[in-house]
């Protein structure tokens, strides 16, 4: 009760420089809160982002023709649709969004098309996010903007294929690339058109290895020969080595200015407690020289940063929340709905740590406080 007191009283006395350590504290855990909150949010909008790059990991069949695939980008060889399913019903894989193909060249109405069809994408156990594509009903199809725009073909019209009516559900912008001369339908009606039931040309997929170490082809012709030996598998290192730097640039930013603003609020408060140690030395001697030991006067000391570290850890928690919640929006702009939020578990950790980090950067100038000898002190005074 004694101990408490004095340190109300200390802080009553000395308003100021409570204050000050109180706003270091505030200070660290405001950038810390703020950036879990907003850190969430900004990993899953870079992976967005890079998820319209598209897909960057391809199985075709063992026995299609390597050069063929790397030229056109259209396998020469099917394989069971069944394989789907067994690359979705892992576990511990390294790949998600998980989408099935069947591509076929044909000649249609005087032109030389791709039709592509397409299942409805898939993700292994527990891995669950939305599909990056759109899913094609039964009986529709979207035409490429060449396609549309050589044979005049409009939204909502009827074209028949082989003898397979598809409505049009849209005519696609132009892309500059081979999906331009592609017509995308569902995968059964692709397999109907083609003669190709329960086959495939490909499996597309993401891989999710941006942090892990080593080389990712390997990891993942490992895993997906073990699962499919009759496959074999490529992946557009363009694109993942893409989408793996700048997620790793996203996180380090935040790694490397962390350590700083740390450190700063550290130095900070550690200041402010050695001044305190100075203004209060007459103090400190004259409670020595009552008897007080040195358990009482370490008390004094690491109980008021005790206490400018819990006032900071409420104080940072709500303005670091305030300020992932206000800006966060306008920066993440397609996850912020979703990802951005108050994390109560940060309020437990701020409490816990922050008082911590306080008596820590107090704990040289305790040990000068307690190590003083108080006759100097009293013959000085």
């Amino acid at each position: 009760m004694f101990i408490t007191r004095m340190i109300f009283k200390e802080v009553w006395h000395r308003k100021v420089n409570f204050l000050l350590a109180a706003l270091a504290v505030t200070t660290a855990v405001a950038f810390l809160v703020a950036f879990f909150t907003a850190s969430k949010a900004s990993e899953r909008e870079t992976a967005r982002l890079m998820l319209s790059m598209g897909y960057n990991v391809h199985v075709i069949a063992k026995d299609a023709d390597i050069g063929g695939f790397l030229m056109i980008g259209i396998p020469d060889k099917t394989m069971p649709e069944a394989y789907l399913q067994k690359l979705a019903a892992q576990n511990s894989i390294s790949y998600n969004h998980l989408l099935a193909t069947l591509d076929g060249k044909m000649k249609w109405r005087g032109m030389d098309v791709v039709l592509t069809g397409l299942a409805p994408e898939v993700c292994p156990p527990g891995q669950q996010k939305q599909a990056m594509t759109f899913t094609v009903k039964p009986g529709t199809a979207y035409v490429g903007h060449r396609i549309a725009e050589v044979l005049t073909i409009q939204k909502d019209d009827v074209i028949d294929i082989n003898g397979k009516k598809l409505k049009v559900e849209r005519c696609l912008a132009e892309s500059g690339g081979l999906d331009d001369m592609r017509i995308q339908c569902s995968l059964k009606d692709a397999q109907d058109i083609l003669g190709l039931p329960g086959q495939i040309t490909g499996i597309k997929a993401v891989d999710c290895l941006c942090f892990e170490k080593g080389d990712p082809v390997a990891t993942l012709r490992k895993e997906i020969g073990t699962i499919l030996p009759e496959a074999q598998v490529f992946q557009v290192k363009s694109l993942a080595n893409a989408r793996a730097k700048q997620r790793q640039m996203i996180r380090n930013i935040f790694a490397v200015l962390l350590p700083f603003v740390i450190i700063a609020c550290g130095v900070w408060i550690g200041v402010l407690a050695v001044m305190n140690v100075r203004d209060r030395r007459p103090e400190i001697g004259l409670l020595r020289a009552l008897g007080y030991n040195t358990a009482v006067v370490c008390l004094l000391f690491l109980g008021k940063a005790l206490l400018v570290g819990l006032v900071g850890a409420a104080a940072g928690f709500l303005l670091g929340t305030e300020l992932g919640l206000q800006f966060g929006p306008g920066v993440f702009e397609i996850t912020a709905k979703t990802m951005l939020r108050p994390e109560l578990s940060l309020f437990v950790r701020s409490c816990f740590l922050a008082p911590l980090f306080a008596m820590l950067a107090s704990l040289v100038p305790t040990v000068i406080a307690v190590t003083y000898d108080p006759a100097t002190t009293l013959r000085e005074e």
